[in-house]
């Protein structure tokens, strides 16, 4: 049942999106879609491209609330965040703390080890002489991650001690710690949290090494299982802890827990994302529509996080 039964209950909605971020690109193309979505619904929704407006211009323009939809620091790490709490506006997702900690891989597995979260083993790479005890320590295959960047902007497999120099030195570009993690044969999920409820789990499957940037966004050839092929049982078991995962880094409203089963059937966690993606691309909005809400349903759901001010205590 929606908390919103009108549109114009929600006021003047302002869907920030664009950011200057690595991943603008994917941001203009999700924040267009829940335009079109909110608009076609009535709502008095407008664009905010943080990359062209200050944030100040929120408060000149009477906005109401923020649908966000920016990936990326800036606008997934907590900055935009605080600013709207400081104003006093409404926004859709986690507040500082959760998007902070969620945007960070570092802070996120560090969190997870005290709450006792399973996740792939990792060090942190502070320079290239970290690289030989870094392959003493995982052995290869390695995943070499930018720890503040999402999309898998920067996400690289190394297999051999040549492509683990070349991808540190690729990852250090971002302007950001650098992590090194255990390589996890197995299969790959993710889990859409819809306020504080788990959506139908996704098994995802690509030809590619792993679920990268082209998989995500550009390929054709990657495939999205929806029914995931567990056992209702298994499938609620981590559902629950996913849920737990989400909660343990502060996040709320609306985002996305990604997991593997590795070869023992073990959950192995790897992220979570408190702005996921919108697009046509998007395993938001299908696992939304396996459990019975189109796009635009959907759209609606997660603007009614907003009525949500104080993310941190809910």
């Amino acid at each position: 049942m929606n908390l919103i039964s009108t549109p114009e209950e929600f006021g003047k909605v302002a869907v920030a999106m664009g950011g200057s971020a690595a991943e603008r690109g994917v941001s203009l193309l999700s924040g267009q879609a829940v335009l079109s979505a909110l608009l076609e619904q009535g709502v008095d929704a407008v664009s905010f491209d943080t990359k062209e407006s200050s944030f100040e211009q929120l408060k000149t323009m009477h906005i109401d609330r923020v649908f966000n939809i920016i990936h990326g620091r800036g606008g997934e790490d907590g900055q935009l965040q605080g600013f709207l709490e400081l104003a006093g506006i409404p926004f859709t997702g986690s507040g500082v703390l959760g998007s902070a900690l969620g945007m960070d891989k570092l802070r996120t597995k560090l969190c997870w080890l005290g709450a006792g979260i399973p996740t792939p083993k990792w060090m942190t790479l502070n320079d290239a002489s970290d690289i030989e005890f870094c392959v003493k320590e995982l052995s290869f295959p390695i995943m070499v991650k930018p720890a503040l960047e999402g999309s898998s902007l920067g996400v690289v497999k190394a297999n051999d001690i040549k492509q683990l120099r070349e991808a540190f030195r690729n990852a250090s570009s971002f302007d950001c710690e650098v992590m090194a993690e255990q390589w996890i044969e197995g299969s790959e999920y993710t889990v859409a949290v819809l306020a504080e409820v788990a959506l139908p789990m996704i098994r995802l499957e690509t030809p590619n090494d792993f679920y990268d940037y082209e998989a995500k966004y550009q390929a054709n050839t990657t495939n999205y299982h929806c029914p995931c092929g567990l056992t209702t049982e298994k499938e609620n078991e981590l559902q629950q802890l996913s849920i737990k995962a989400f909660k343990t880094l502060g996040g709320s409203g609306w985002g996305r827990v990604d997991l593997m089963l590795d070869k023992s059937g073990q959950p192995q966690f790897l992220e979570i994302n408190t702005v996921p993606g919108m697009t046509d691309h998007s395993l938001v909005p299908l696992a939304a529509n396996r459990a019975g809400l189109d796009f635009n349903a959907l759209v609606w759901r997660i603007l009614e996080t907003s009525l949500v001010m104080n993310k941190e205590a809910k």
